[in-house]
């Protein structure tokens, strides 16, 4: 006759059990997740923000401004305004930059 194993041990494979399945699920999710983040970045990359049609690089001083070939909107990447503004400081950008310094 089988006997009906302790409650401690019952309580330990449930745990054992339960942290295999949650290791399963949290790598299917940050799979899921790369997976995502990789097709979204595919679909929007290089595209306005604004309107959504394609991003065009164009050389600015040195630069690589990108121009919305829809709305003619003008995006920089991270750095290229300070870059611009320390060419020109006297300029109205320096007085722009200043506003969103933190």
């Amino acid at each position: 006759m089988l006997e009906k194993p302790p409650i401690k041990e019952e309580e330990y494979f449930a745990k054992v059990e339960f942290e295999r399945r949650r290791k399963i699920e949290i790598d299917k999710h940050k799979n899921t997740e790369k997976q995502e983040k990789d097709r979204l970045k595919k679909l929007h990359y290089m595209c306005c923000p604004k309107c959504g049609r394609k991003l065009i690089e164009i050389p600015y001083k040195g630069l690589l401004i990108d121009k919305c070939s829809g709305c003619h909107g003008i995006w920089l990447d991270p750095g290229e305004l300070d870059k611009i503004v320390n060419d020109n400081k006297k300029t109205i950008l320096h007085k722009f930059a200043e506003i969103f310094k933190v």
